[in-house]
């Protein structure tokens, strides 16, 4: 169990890792840690006076953890907590940290959700995405040399968190749709107006149309339009 005196503060995290340090932030005195339930085995189980509650710390693919969600849905309240680096230092042997010209924003969770579409409409699934800053810690790997320089990421380490998203609903994911588009729409629209790349706003429409949240219309040069249901 971890106590409030337990965790460490943002800058002295020494887990060796962005899922572990994100998992003492998210545990409160009472939780139980790496629990097995029905074959799989959770972050953080938490008993409240209503039911049992899951929290998920994710830092990779949505869909591998399909079925899990399937599984625990039906008996469990589960919240994912989804980190997303929207500054990212890279720290080389012997280097000074370097910041990385890549940057994630609250967008790039449909980049996961597109997984998982399935499962958006379930009440008992919700979501908290945080934005955070990560130091990614490279070593240098010959056989990579022709790509990404030669170097590797071996550790991801939590340096500081922005701000933290809460979404209980596909409603509350369609607020991230701009709310200047026309009654019928594209994703070149959506990607003007929320300035995202085409490849989000793609993502976006694939997850609303999925759960019936927007229908396709029609299909112009720009491509298919929309309109919300």
């Amino acid at each position: 169990m971890v106590t409030p005196e337990d965790k460490p503060l943002i800058g002295t995290l020494n887990e060796g890792s962005l899922h572990s340090a994100m998992k003492i932030l998210y545990t409160e005195p009472g939780d139980q840690l790496e629990v097995p339930i029905d074959g799989y085995v959770v972050d953080i189980l938490r008993n409240t006076q209503k039911e049992n509650v899951i929290i998920e710390i994710q830092t990779s693919s949505f869909g591998s953890m399909r079925k899990k969600l399937e599984s625990l849905l039906q008996n469990y309240e589960i919240k994912v907590v989804y980190p997303i680096a929207i500054e990212t230092h890279l720290q080389k042997p012997g280097n000074k940290l370097r910041k990385s010209p890549k940057k994630g924003s609250i967008y790039t969770i449909f980049n996961e959700l597109v997984s998982i579409t399935g499962l958006l409409k379930e009440p008992n699934l919700n979501f908290d995405v945080v934005l955070t800053t990560v130091i990614k810690i490279q070593e240098y790997d010959p056989k990579l040399r022709r790509n990404r320089g030669g170097y590797r990421t071996v550790n991801t380490e939590l340096k500081d968190i922005h701000s933290t998203h809460h979404f209980y609903g596909i409603q509350d994911f369609m607020r991230l749709l701009p709310s200047d588009l026309p009654n019928v729409f594209t994703t070149a629209d959506i990607a003007a107006s929320a300035r995202v790349t085409r490849q989000i706003a793609q993502q976006m429409a694939y997850c609303f149309r999925k759960t019936n949240a927007i229908e396709e219309v029609g299909s112009t040069r720009r491509g298919k339009e929309y309109k919300y249901l």
